[in-house]
């Protein structure tokens, strides 16, 4: 059997810090408010806060062992309790509250945690066991209070809390479309396919390309942050993985395989561009990298994928692309274009070759009478005539290769489909001038036909030739049209 003395001893002894107290005022003070028709204590302590502190002071401090002496820096039991004040001060209602509910309704033992601060003025996070100990439970004249400092445990936890919240701020916040996902389904069916003795995974996707709509099918996404669900129009997470097979579509099936053949070959670090579909179904160029996280090499069970919309950027290439190759004012192909196009024929043909050069009538008088604008209004007109005869006929080039000069190439054409196209563009004239009252539009046109490359040059100067001779011809009629009509 265990003597006062002995209890006396493990007492103050014990590691933690450790209080017996006296509560049987508390016990008191509750039979009182029971007496007076008090049910529902929270809402009483509430109604004034004045009442907390009342029962705060029916404690009674009996005793205390020498790790609370050292945890407090107190250097007695009563300099202690003389200075409890500095020990438990600050807001302490809602904790008082939270203990004193559990008394009022029966709980001889509960926990709790709070702070409380050393007679130094260290701020310190406690862990509070409190236990009416047995054979007092009727008048709670002796009650154990342990108290453990748990404030690194306290400022580490916080510390991991706020880095997990710096972390996922950086995911919510970030201004690039960032998906968490699950590769390890498709790494087991890459497993499978690798244990079958395949060598060539080439070989086989091109064999079974249904397995790359299986491995699509096996990817599980974990998390995705707001950029991606405003870049998809999603409302919300929900509404796009409910969806995510109209985002993944078309071209997604061959970059999706040419990303299992870098996973194959063990690259688990990718980037490429890939076009993925809005939920509105907008295309949208993606620039995507993909990579295994560290740690999950082994099963790719957590994959990070962010993806940069470069729709816009896509589109300026394309626009540049186009004026590298077009002409901004009529919007048929360009000089350079034409140039390359013929050197492509001279080499490689097919022939015959037909040219049909062309020269806008009268575009030098309206630039001098009516100004350049209604001289580049006749151009755009000159355009959408020549545009609208050449029509979808390959490998047909229109070009404006000058001020008012253009050109068509016809490879593997002859005489007789030259003048075809010349009669289109002849009918498409009058229709034009139908449409635009006002200033005539005119083409000189001249026509010459080759089977060889040496006969390029040559026939590029009868072509001119020829259609000079149409020019002269249009001004010739034209000074007899005015003197008939003086």
């Amino acid at each position: 059997m265990t003597s006062a003395t002995d209890f006396e001893l493990l007492f103050d002894s014990a590691p933690i810090s450790l209080w017996l107290e006296d509560y049987s005022a508390l016990k008191d003070l509750f039979d009182q408010w029971r007496a007076q028709g008090v049910t529902d204590l929270e809402a009483h302590l509430r109604a004034d806060p004045a009442r907390a502190a009342q029962c705060s002071q029916c404690y009674q401090v009996l005793q205390v062992n020498q790790q609370t002496l050292r945890l407090f820096g107190a250097s007695s039991q009563n300099e202690l309790i003389s200075r409890l004040p500095e020990v438990f001060r600050g807001d302490m209602f809602e904790r008082i509250v939270g203990e004193l509910c559990q008394m009022w309704n029966g709980a001889l033992e509960f926990s709790s945690q709070s702070v409380n601060y050393a007679l130094d003025g260290r701020r310190m996070d406690v862990q509070i066991h409190v236990r009416i100990l047995q054979g007092h439970e009727d008048r709670w004249n002796r009650v154990m209070v342990s108290l453990q400092d748990i404030t690194t445990h306290t400022q580490a936890r916080q510390l991991l809390e706020r880095s997990e919240q710096h972390a996922r701020n950086l995911f919510n916040l970030s201004p690039v479309s960032l998906w968490v996902e699950d590769f390890s389904g498709v790494k087991q069916l890459m497993d499978e396919v690798r244990h079958s003795g395949v060598q060539d995974f080439r070989v086989f996707l091109s064999v079974h390309p249904d397995f790359v709509g299986r491995c699509m099918e096996r990817i599980r996404v974990l998390e995705v942050n707001q950029h991606t669900l405003d870049m998809f129009a999603a409302t919300d997470r929900a509404d796009l993985l409910g969806k995510l097979d109209l985002v993944f579509k078309g071209e997604m099936h061959d970059s999706f395989a040419d990303q299992l053949l870098d996973l194959w070959n063990n690259k688990t670090m990718q980037t490429r561009e890939v076009v993925n579909y809005s939920l509105s179904g907008e295309l949208i160029n993606i620039h995507m990298q993909f990579a295994v996280m560290p740690g999950h090499e082994a099963d790719w069970d957590m994959v990070l994928v962010s993806l940069v919309d470069i729709t816009a950027r896509k589109k300026a290439e394309a626009y540049l692309e186009y004026l590298g190759k077009h002409d901004a004012l009529t919007r048929l192909r360009n000089r350079a274009f034409y140039v390359e196009e013929l050197n492509r024929i001279s080499r490689k043909g097919p022939w015959p070759l037909a040219i049909v050069a062309m020269d806008l009538n009268g575009l030098k008088a309206v630039n001098d009478t009516q100004g350049h604008a209604a001289g580049d209004a006749l151009l755009r007109r000159a355009g959408e005539v020549l545009a609208k005869a050449a029509g979808d006929q390959q490998p047909l080039c229109m070009a404006r290769i000058g001020g008012d000069e253009f050109v068509a190439l016809m490879p593997g054409s002859d005489e007789r489909a030259a003048n075809g196209l010349k009669e289109r563009i002849e009918s498409m004239l009058d229709l034009n001038n139908q449409f635009y009252p006002g200033q005539k539009l005119s083409l000189a046109i001249g026509i010459a036909c080759c089977s060889s490359a040496a006969e390029v040059e040559p026939t590029i100067h009868a072509a001119d030739q020829a259609m000079f001779e149409a020019k002269t011809r249009y001004y010739e009629l034209a000074q007899l049209e005015r003197r008939r009509s003086n």
